[in-house]
């Protein structure tokens, strides 16, 4: 390592310790901090996030970043070294068009404002949360005007969560995807063979459901000697290092499905962290290439392992063994029908693969209208109402089970909810070029060995981190370019055997 490069090396260090002791602060928040610690919380993270700013935009930091970029300007353009110092000119040069005034109240604002969504939607409120929300709808209006000019002002939003991406190019993705899923699911009602979910909802002692959520991930490769899982009101998962990455949970005593797939959905997104190389450890690419690929690692190991025949051939047994007085006398065959039945609902994480984007795409339309000032905070639970039936045919009883039910607003993530659907299609992508690769892969599955399945993950995927931006991994891992067949080709394969349509 060189003598310039060296000392940007120990910058980029300090100023990722700041942004971590900051997640530190959040994940508390949102696990163990007594409530009447947020105001106090806010000022702390406020503070500290400042710090952080104002380290990676300073001139001190830019002047150390030329100067390893210019010793290094002969290495191989794919080395860390390079990838790291580009990496981090597009942070400065992001961050240096926001002024540390705005980040420290953004930070504030949204650490109270997550306070306020967790009160609002355990007691049907959304008067409670909605001056909260006004002021991060403001402040996200403000920083994409920072960006300006543009071609919408959706645009920067977009981009902080996934590099390169603008919302003409969502649009595009949806508008081929929209009609086709549609189809898939009209044609699932009317000519599907029933599926019966109710195996799913009866009593299941909640202790055991952590008990086997904690066994199936430990078999995935989650390595609890780096992480931990605890309860919080939405599941999350964060890092602090490639050494300390948590994730969390929920749990619903009448509902299986709940903290089951939400425990694996998180735990792709953890071992995505945990398999980043250590060469990159305390950096800021440690995060992933972005919200998107991390989606696809989470929405991959949810649902095309975690919804797969191959997998509960493996572990419907272990189940049974847990919950013989509710799942003893089914067989596996009728439980992994009832854990994809396919019908529309009101709630986005226990949503099915087909209607899953649909979801998505309803708070797209929002975000948009949002980010346009055409739509007011004080009008959302009316244009959420009235988008439900639109896109699901479905009215929610109250606000909880409607425009409360996301963690994401009030954590200021406007801008967050399309990666789900792009990282279900790069999902896709990625197992296609894995089965292709692993030929035995269902095998392998059905015999609950995914040693194989994670080591081609960490390869093509988990080490590299942010070292490449998502389309150009895609492209790496893959040969293509961002496709929805893959994705619609799995999904009419795997309903069109459920539901014995063909």
């Amino acid at each position: 390592m060189t003598e310039k490069f060296q000392q940007f090396r120990k910058l980029v260090g300090e100023i990722f310790d700041l942004d971590a002791v900051v997640s530190v602060l959040e994940w508390d928040q949102q696990t163990y901090m007594p409530s009447g610690g947020a105001q106090v919380r806010a000022m702390q993270i406020a503070t500290v996030y400042r710090l952080w700013h104002e380290n990676l935009t300073g001139d001190e930091f830019s002047a150390t970043l030329e100067a390893a970029k210019e010793e290094t300007a002969n290495l191989d353009p794919d080395s860390d070294e390079v990838r790291i110092i580009r990496h981090m000119k597009r942070e400065v040069d992001q961050w240096r068009k926001v002024p540390s005034e705005w980040v420290g109240e953004f930070k504030r604002t949204t650490t109270l404002a997550h306070q306020a969504w967790e009160e609002a939607r355990a007691n049907d409120d959304f008067a409670h949360f909605q001056t909260h929300l006004e002021e991060i709808v403001k402040l996200r209006q403000q920083y994409s005007e920072f960006f300006a000019p543009f071609d919408h002002p959706y645009d920067p939003l977009l981009d902080y969560f996934e590099p390169g991406m603008k919302t003409s190019d969502v649009k595009a993705v949806f508008n081929e995807l929209r009609p086709r899923q549609v189809e898939l699911v009209r044609e699932i009602a009317e000519r599907g063979s029933p599926v019966d979910d109710s195996v799913l909802r009866q009593d299941y002692d909640v202790s055991k459901q952590w008990d086997f959520g904690v066994e199936v991930i430990k078999a995935l490769g989650y390595d609890f000697n780096r992480g931990r899982q605890d309860r919080a009101a939405h599941p999350f998962t964060t890092s602090f290092g490639i050494g300390d990455v948590r994730i969390t949970t929920r749990f619903d005593p009448k509902y299986l499905g709940t903290a089951l797939f939400g425990t694996i959905h998180e735990a792709g997104h953890a071992m995505y962290d945990q398999g980043v190389s250590p060469s990159l450890d305390r950096t800021d690419l440690i995060t992933g290439a972005s919200y998107g690929v991390h989606e696809s690692q989470s929405r991959m190991m949810e649902n095309l392992v975690g919804r797969s025949r191959p997998f509960w051939v493996a572990f419907f047994p272990r189940l049974q063994k847990y919950f013989p007085s509710q799942l003893g006398e089914v067989d596996m065959e009728s439980f992994y029908r009832a854990i994809n039945k396919v019908e529309p609902s009101l709630i986005r994480v226990e949503a099915d693969e087909a209607t899953y984007n649909l979801h998505i795409m309803l708070r797209f339309e929002i975000e948009i209208a949002l980010a346009e000032n055409k739509l007011s905070v004080a009008d959302l639970p009316e244009v959420w109402n009235s988008k439900m039936e639109e896109y699901l045919d479905l009215t929610p009883p109250n606000d909880a089970k409607g425009v409360l039910q996301d963690v994401h607003w009030s954590s200021g993530y406007i801008g967050y909810f399309a990666t789900y659907s792009l990282g279900n299609l790069m999902a896709s992508q990625f197992w296609a070029k894995m089965e292709e690769d692993i030929p035995d892969l269902t095998n392998q599955i059905e015999r609950a060995q995914f040693t194989e399945m994670l080591n081609w993950l960490r390869e093509n995927i988990h080490q590299h981190g942010a070292k490449f931006e998502p389309l150009e991994l895609l492209q790496r891992v893959t040969g293509n370019t961002l496709s929805v067949e893959p994705y619609l080709h799995y999904l009419s394969g795997k309903y069109e055997d459920i539901y014995k349509l063909s």
